[in-house]
């Protein structure tokens, strides 16, 4: 007897699950609560009802957190990943999980975590370098030829963004280049697929990147605060969307990016516009140069009409102006004319020479006025000019002009503006004072 310890023969108690459950709750609450935790907060969120869900955790180890609506509504700042805080609450069991479950009444700062501290002091070297200065960020492309995105194979952002641009813009292309997008090897995988996309991007192929990811805690989300992959997202040849977690989650990569996303899939609708939005588009301009061009076609008519009001009388006046145009100015007076005017100009003014000349300038006239009928009837066959112009002409010789009296039976050529009739002459006279 003296070996046997006092449970002996006795049969062990067989708990059911929810009374463990109640008896661990209560354990923890005879021992422990009310209780006060100092840790790292990590995974906040706020649910739509008002509760608060998250972690505390440090080196050694991590307990979920629930602070309600009512104790929510008393905090006076919006806790976030990686700060440090403090929280008074109770211990518990949420039973239907079995979870160790921190009921959190009251929390307040108690400094910044490791993982926020490293967060920040990266934020601010690399802003003092410029990386995120506003003016290096890129317009992204309205039209865009080909889009490339950097995710992992089986992240449900993948689904989502592909979703989105399948539905609104299914004709632009997409090029995917795997990565993982947690945990130690993610940075440089990230910064590999990247490069790859860089490179279809200096080919031509695609002009926008999206770097995409889903919510997570600071943890999850931590390759995305890597130097090395914020500098390569600085060096893309072409605009950069980074949608990594929700709208709450803020990392290296959305500040250095051209465009910050909230979520995957609102990156995905900034890259690509609707399609129907171009439809749309193309309409309105169609609809606007038909316009314009009926507008023309009915000013034609209208200027067709009015020309038909005013009868033939418009052509003809339209008509004559434009030969008029077409003839130029009247041609210049040739200069065996000028001379002729000028001649006669001089024996208007000199009365007493033509006296002094007597029969000789008497002979010429008569000479003239038998040439005169020959050179009349010479002008239609010519064609042509008002004055004539008497020189002699013996056998072969070149013509000169005449100077001296005539004599009848003397051969003479009468030089027309456009030719010449040969005529002799038959009677000559003295002039006449």
């Amino acid at each position: 007897m003296s070996g046997q310890t006092p449970l002996a023969g006795v049969a062990p108690r067989v708990w059911a699950v929810g009374a463990l459950c109640r008896a661990v709750a209560d354990a923890l609450e005879s021992r422990f609560n009310p209780v006060s935790v100092r840790g790292e907060i990590t995974g906040f969120s706020r649910a739509a009802s008002g509760h608060c869900y998250f972690s505390l955790k440090d080196a050694q180890g991590q307990v979920r957190c629930a602070m309600f609506r009512r104790a929510a509504s008393l905090m006076d700042f919006m806790p976030r990943d990686g700060e440090l805080v403090e929280v008074q609450g109770r211990l518990g069991v949420y039973e239907q999980r079995g979870d160790l479950q921190l009921i959190v009444e009251s929390l307040r700062r108690a400094g910044q975590g490791a993982l926020f501290e490293q967060f920040l002091r990266l934020k601010a070297k690399l802003e003092s370098e410029g990386l995120f200065d506003g003016a290096r960020k890129r317009d992204l492309p309205l039209l865009p030829v080909g889009i490339g995105i950097a995710t992992s194979l089986g992240a449900a952002a993948l689904h989502d963004v592909v979703t989105c641009l399948r539905r609104r813009a299914p004709h632009v292309p997409v090029i995917l280049a795997p990565a993982a997008v947690q945990g130690s090897q993610a940075p440089g995988e990230l910064v590999a697929a990247l490069q790859a996309l860089y490179r279809q991007a200096e080919a031509g192929r695609i002009d926008m990147i999206l770097l995409v990811r889903g919510g997570g805690s600071i943890e999850d989300l931590w390759a995305f605060n890597d130097e090395r992959l914020a500098r390569t997202i600085a060096a893309s040849p072409v605009p950069v969307v980074s949608g990594v977690g929700h709208e709450t989650d803020f990392t290296i990569a959305d500040f250095v990016a051209d465009v910050r996303a909230p979520t995957p899939t609102a990156a995905a609708e900034l890259a690509a516009q609707p399609l129907e939005t171009w439809q749309a588009t193309v309409d309105l301009m169609q609809a606007r140069l038909r316009d314009a061009a009926q507008r023309r076609l009915d000013r034609a008519g209208q200027r067709v009409d009015r020309a038909a009001a005013h009868g033939p009388a418009l052509f003809a006046r339209r008509a004559a102006a434009r030969a008029h145009r077409a003839r130029g100015p009247a041609p210049a007076p040739r200069a065996g004319a000028a001379r002729a005017a000028r001649a006669g100009a001089g024996r208007r003014h000199r009365p007493q020479a033509g006296r002094r000349d007597g029969g000789a300038a008497g002979a010429r006239r008569a000479a003239h006025r038998k040439a005169r009928p020959a050179a009349a009837t010479a002008r239609p066959a010519a064609g042509a000019a008002a004055r004539l112009c008497a020189a002699d002409r013996a056998g072969d010789r070149p013509a000169r002009h005449q100077r001296g009296p005539v004599q009848p039976g003397q051969p003479l050529r009468a030089d027309l503006a456009d030719g010449h009739v040969d005529v002799r002459v038959s009677t000559a006279a003295p002039n006449r004072p």
